[in-house]
């Protein structure tokens, strides 16, 4: 699977109701470490089939980074069947982001 950009209108449909495993990076275009983080969640996302990943753009979707307490990008949360998993903040090499995903 790919990476997707997604809406704050499309957070609902896409992460809470999804039934799957659903990474969401809150990001912005010019924050340095998130296009760091963003290579490395393309190859996470080709690397496990199982897992969709979501990218949210917080300069556009203000009330949904607030609603989830994002002070810091890139924040990163891991949702399973709607309901969140974990999270973590900054950037982490794939080995890391991979290990997260697998023991959340």
């Amino acid at each position: 699977m790919s990476v997707e950009y997604i809406s704050e209108s499309q957070f609902q449909a896409e992460v809470m109701e999804d039934k799957g495993r659903v990474l969401v990076d809150f990001y912005a275009d010019w924050c340095g470490p998130c296009k760091m983080l963003g290579p490395i969640l393309e190859e996470v996302a080709s690397e496990i089939s199982n897992l969709k990943i979501v990218k949210i753009n917080v300069d556009e979707a203000q009330s949904l980074a607030q609603q989830y307490g994002v002070m810091s990008i890139p924040t990163v949360y891991l949702f399973d069947g709607g309901m969140k998993a974990g999270k973590f903040v900054g950037v982490k090499s794939k080995e890391d982001v991979i290990d997260f995903i697998q023991n959340a």
